[in-house]
């Protein structure tokens, strides 16, 4: 038998993920790689940046109508909240403050979390280690849709309406797909923004609440940022897994579009991947990948070869916890 063999719809096989051999070769021959993990020190600065800016723009839409609530949040609000939800993503892998500072990430992350409206950081993180150690785990990796996603959203109106919903189905898979005890820091992470939510609401009004959680699904659904959730790891070509992104929205979203290089070394921050790419370049330049999310989205639709079912899963074994 094969390595490589079709059940459902889904692409199985039973081969490890390619990063930890690729991460291997690469260390050995490149040493120097090393040097660029640790610590981002302007990212704490640059998201406290982006909070605050949020903040005042929930001041300055205070009094708007309602259109263009729902418009400052798609152009505007909506884009800074996903690119806070990517600095998230970052801060998940202790780049804020480092591995020895663990929970300094983890307090950071919550605050990071404010102009997204609901409460995040903290599930994300819990989740999103089983994303990197246990890549498309049949029921481990909570990325991948379930099987009802990859059934009913197969038309192109259908999948049209999957991306729209995309928060939704993101937010609420991982309690049917690998559903995990809250935690103390979850707890804490709602009960911070649920009473930032409450000041701003006092204050301000409903209007700045809605403007900051419309805007952030609707940037993690339909728009052109959100076309990362399907460049990174929706099977384009047979036999790969993960796609980077080398395209301008990068600037916007802390680099997330190198992806391959992300998940080859989750410990270097997004500033510093580019320079992984630089340095392993015959590691990089001949894989697929992309180079414009938007026609990412556009194929998703259109493309009838391409869908929620277009995922590599495999069957893994639960690591030894510490």
């Amino acid at each position: 038998m094969g390595n490589r063999v079709t059940r459902g719809d889904f692409e199985w096989v039973y081969t490890e993920q390619p990063h930890t051999q690729r991460r291997k070769e690469i260390l050995a021959k490149y040493p120097e790689i090393k040097t660029l993990m640790g610590p981002d020190p302007h990212l704490k600065w640059i998201v406290s940046g982006m909070v605050s800016m949020q903040l005042l723009a929930c001041y300055l839409v205070k009094d708007l109508s309602w259109k263009w609530i729902f418009f400052w949040a798609y152009a505007f609000g909506g884009c800074i909240n996903h690119s806070l939800t990517l600095a998230i993503h970052d801060i998940s892998h202790n780049v804020a403050f480092g591995n020895k500072q663990a929970k300094w990430n983890r307090w950071f992350a919550v605050f990071a979390n404010l102009p997204v409206g609901i409460p995040y950081s903290a599930s994300f993180k819990k989740y999103h280690i089983d994303h990197h150690r246990y890549l498309g785990g049949d029921n481990l990796d909570v990325d991948i849709p379930t099987d009802f996603e990859g059934w009913f959203f197969c038309t192109p109106l259908r999948k049209l309406l999957w991306l729209f919903f995309q928060p939704v189905f993101y937010s609420l898979r991982p309690l049917y797909v690998n559903p995990k005890a809250i935690t103390n820091m979850e707890i804490f992470n709602a009960f911070v923004q649920f009473s930032v939510d409450l000041i701003i609401y006092y204050f301000w009004g409903l209007k700045p609440i809605i403007y900051l959680i419309a805007g952030t699904i609707l940037c993690m659904g339909l728009h052109p940022i959100s076309g990362h959730f399907i460049a990174e790891h929706y099977m384009f070509l047979k036999g790969h897994e993960t796609y980077s992104y080398y395209g301008p929205l990068n600037c916007l979203t802390f680099n997330v579009g190198y992806h391959m290089e992300h998940h080859d070394f989750p410990s270097i921050p997004g500033c510093r991947l580019p320079m992984v790419k630089k340095i392993a370049a015959e590691y990089y330049d001949n894989l697929p990948h992309h180079q414009s999310w938007i026609r990412v989205l556009w194929d998703f639709v259109f493309d009838d070869s391409i869908g929620p079912y277009s995922r590599v899963k495999r069957l893994c074994k639960l690591a030894k916890e510490n």
